[in-house]
């Protein structure tokens, strides 16, 4: 059995201070495999974005550990977490978070220039991934010369450009339309499949558990249970 690419065992997190202070993850185990699809399901406001920005490594547990490809984050300084989540992590944003005076291909290059790619190997690079992601035709036009599904295709290479062994999606459907949406959820399970990554969707839409391996159910800042849908016999199994 090979390790998992993260590992977060008994992660808790406690926000604010004072009469403001929130425990917003309360004891979380949780391991994401290669080549898996994992939907994390839950209700507003459950701890899910605080869960992803742990995991992402741009935040440390208050209490707890996270290994990411072997490696903990426990005691990690500001710097040694950036070293992990340019090696490791791509990030998908509900809001496509694209560069507006950049083209598509150059916002792609973006997430390879921070890690000191450049030049014609990066440029073939951008070009092979807009291509497995469906807009190579579009490498040339600029966020506002795109529709919203050809804006996420083009996050989605971004992320994936640099060929993390992590890819963390926070809502990546809910700016689109169904049909958009259930493409964009195809990329990203083919990206767990043929490329061998550990992928993370955050969602609330139940009609997006058809594409995952693996749901994850969190609530008020804990793991409530998870289940397999593709699973002969799935049932939910609960974390309590």
């Amino acid at each position: 059995m090979t390790e998992p690419i993260i590992e977060a065992h008994n992660v808790s997190k406690t926000l604010g201070a004072g009469p403001a202070q929130v425990e917003a993850l309360k004891r979380v185990d949780l391991a994401l495999n290669g080549g898996e699809l994992t939907v994390l399901m839950e209700p507003s406001g459950s701890g899910k974005t605080t869960l992803l920005s742990i995991l992402g490594c741009m935040l440390t547990p208050t209490e707890g550990t996270v290994r990411v490809c072997g490696v903990s984050t426990q005691s990690a300084g500001a710097e040694q977490l950036a070293k992990i989540r340019r090696e490791h992590v791509g990030f998908v944003f509900q809001s496509f978070h694209l560069f507006p005076t950049l083209t598509a291909d150059e916002n792609v290059r973006l997430a390879l220039d921070v890690r000191r790619e450049r030049g014609v190997e990066a440029k073939a690079k951008a070009r092979k991934v807009l291509a497995e992601v469906g807009v190579a035709h579009k490498m040339a036009a600029f966020p506002r010369e795109l529709s919203g599904g050809e804006q996420q295709r083009v996050a989605i290479a971004r992320a994936v450009v640099a060929e993390p062994s992590l890819v963390l999606a926070d809502e990546p459907t809910a700016a689109l339309d169904r049909v958009n949406g259930k493409a964009m959820m195809g990329i990203l399970a083919a990206i767990a499949k043929k490329q061998g990554r550990a992928v993370l969707v955050v969602s609330h839409d139940a009609r997006l558990s058809g594409f995952a391996d693996r749901i994850v159910h969190i609530e008020d800042g804990m793991l409530t249970g998870e289940e397999r849908p593709h699973s002969y016999g799935h049932k939910l199994r609960s974390s309590a």
